[in-house]
Parts: structure tokens; C-alpha cells; sequence
């Protein structure tokens, strides 16, 4: 697009010019290390994300593409959308604590999908381990601890956020819990026999360390059972926008989305061993085509999916929207296998 420099994009900013004489793309920019959040932006994305996928799995005929050009042209001259502006924010400027403040009150409400994808298969693997001593690391508000208990494990709970261990305390207050990062943990070495974290090392920016203090803590054959959010979701969620930061703008909690190949980089050099990996699926028809979309969407939501309800079930349904991890810890502590 020659001669961009100087338009303004969908958010009212300027679209950058590259050196090749291209434009940076009007979904999602970041200038300055600040953010723009478009709803029309997104969804012309998930337009695009239907297409591609149907291109690829052969699902794309001429009735769908035709559909979803339409749709795309309808977007872009939908009042609403043209005049929702977007958000400006600050990513990294608001903290995990922060966030978990707003969410424990309801964090384990009914309707949470990852939750309801992710548990069912954190807790099959947890069925098949010996009964022994478990940390459930970064516990939240004790879902999986109450779990561990019920089949008969002495439990220990970690978190770094005081408003998510008073959930859990109140759950269960005959648990011993901790405040504590994941990189220093409250216990001695070979102290545990299992070890669960579940959805939280989006927020660790390092894998390798906090596995080093999970491999630490394990006794020798322990199982490590680890639940993340998936690559994909990164891509194909909405970001949203969180209350204000210390700059006064609406921020943006800094999260880490990794290939697989991250987490064996991560576990297989402290001397686990992959026991079971997998991607559980968004399931099908998992938006309410009745459910009406907001009249006017002023910011980034998982409602804006209502708004094209065939093209979002397109490009999400079935996708992975989570990973699953059972590593088992050698047998014998690397420190004390013979050298060769």
C-alpha cells in the first residue's frame, strides 16, 4: 500500500510505514510499546482465521468463501462496529496479583470453558497416581487440592495471590497453604510425591526454573502433572483489556504462550520423563447462536463472537484450547546416577 504514512488506521493511529513500503496490520498494533485493541479489528481476523483453516482442511467450498467475503464487507459497514473505536492499552503494566484479586470471588463460577475442558483430564491422570503426598502448585482457590484430597492425598497449596488462597482456605481449611512464588517454594527437597500446576505458567516468562524447583521438591519417580493454556489460543481468543494501570490506561496482562517443544526443552534435561500429553479441543457448537451479540461493543470481549457466530464456531470449534502434561521424575536423582 504506497503512501500509507500518515492514514489513520482503525484505532485513530497513524499506520506505520515499513521499509519494504508496507503497513503494519490494523488489529492489533503496538507503537511504543503500547496496544491497540479493535472489535472490528478481531473479528475481520477471525474471518480471516475461518478461511484459512477452511483452506486447509478442504472445508472452504465456494458457498463458504462467497459467505464469509459478504460477512467480512457487512462488518465494515456496520455502524456499531465503525464507531467502536477500540482500547488503547499498556501491556505489562498491571500485575498477576492484580487480576486474581478481581477473579477469586468467582474464578471457579460455572461457565469457565478452559476449566471445563482442562479438569476432566488433569483429574484422569491424577486417578491412576499412588496416594502420597501432592503440592498442588498455585493452587488458586483449591480446585484441584480439594481433588487431591478426596483421593487421599496429604495436600500442600502454593500461590502467589493472598486473595486466591483465602478462596481456598475457606474450601479447605484444614490444608496447609502458602504464599510463595513458583521459584521459591516452601518445602524442603524430596518432599512431595506428586506435583500439580494447573493453568498458571502462562504467567512465568521462564519455564526452566520453575520445573527445576517442581523437580527439586519431587521425590525420586514423582509425577508432574502440568495443564497450560494452548499456542492456538493466543492467536485465536479476544485480548482483553483490564482495569486501569499504575499510568492510568486500560492494561494488558503480560502472558507466555508456548509450543510443545518449550516444555520438553524445559523437563526432559532435569531428568522427567513424558508419561501422557494432551490437547484437549474446544468442543463443538460451543457458541449459543440465539445468544444476541452487544449493540454496541466498545472493547475486546468474548462477546464480540456473537456477533458472527457461523465464522467464530469456523475458526475455533474443535481447535485446542489447552495441553495436559504428565512427566514422571527419574527414578534415580541425576546427582547420584553413576558416571559414564
Amino acid at each position: 500500500m504506497p503512501g500509507v504514512a500518515g492514514q489513520a488506521g482503525l484505532c485513530g493511529h497513524p499506520l506505520k510505514q515499513r521499509k519494504t513500503g508496507g503497513a503494519v496490520g490494523v488489529c492489533v498494533r503496538t507503537v511504543r510499546w503500547m496496544t491497540c485493541l479493535s472489535p472490528l479489528g478481531y473479528l475481520l481476523a477471525i474471518e480471516g482465521a475461518a478461511l484459512l483453516r477452511g483452506f486447509r482442511e478442504g472445508s472452504a467450498d465456494r458457498a463458504f468463501v462467497e459467505t464469509r467475503i459478504a460477512e467480512i464487507r457487512a462488518l465494515l459497514d456496520t455502524p456499531a462496529l465503525a464507531q467502536a473505536e477500540g482500547v488503547t492499552a499498556s501491556p505489562g503494566t498491571i500485575s498477576v496479583t492484580d487480576v486474581y484479586r478481581s477473579w477469586a470471588p468467582h474464578y471457579d463460577a460455572p461457565g469457565n470453558q478452559m476449566i471445563d475442558i482442562e479438569q476432566p483430564v488433569v483429574r484422569r491422570i491424577l486417578d491412576g497416581l499412588p496416594v502420597g503426598t501432592a503440592l498442588d502448585a498455585a493452587c488458586g482457590t483449591g480446585r484441584h487440592t480439594t481433588y487431591l484430597r478426596e483421593l487421599g492425598h496429604d495436600v500442600i497449596g502454593v500461590d502467589v495471590s493472598p486473595d486466591m488462597l483465602a478462596q481456598a482456605r475457606k474450601r479447605l481449611p484444614d490444608v496447609a497453604f502458602h504464599e510463595a512464588d513458583l521459584h521459591r517454594l516452601p518445602l524442603p527437597d524430596d518432599a512431595v510425591d506428586t506435583v500439580v500446576c494447573a493453568l498458571a505458567l502462562t504467567h512465568v516468562p521462564d519455564l526452566a526454573p520453575v520445573l527445576a524447583e517442581f523437580a527439586r521438591v519431587l521425590r525420586p519417580g514423582g509425577s508432574l502433572v502440568i495443564s497450560d493454556a494452548h499456542l492456538l489460543v493466543s492467536y485465536l481468543r479476544p485480548t482483553l483489556a483490564r482495569r486501569p494501570g499504575p499510568d492510568g490506561r486500560p492494561s494488558l496482562l503480560t502472558e507466555h504462550h508456548r509450543p510443545l517443544s518449550a516444555y520438553l526443552a524445559a523437563a526432559l534435561p532435569l531428568g522427567f520423563q513424558v508419561r501422557q500429553c494432551e490437547e484437549p479441543r474446544r468442543p463443538r457448537h460451543s457458541l449459543d447462536p440465539e445468544t444476541a451479540p452487544d449493540p454496541l461493543p466498545a472493547h475486546m470481549s468474548w462477546d464480540l463472537l456473537h456477533w458472527c457466530p457461523e465464522v467464530s464456531a469456523a475458526a475455533l470449534d474443535d481447535s485446542p484450547i489447552a495441553v495436559v502434561w504428565h512427566f514422571q521424575l527419574d527414578g534415580v536423582r541425576k546427582a547420584e546416577q553413576p558416571e559414564r
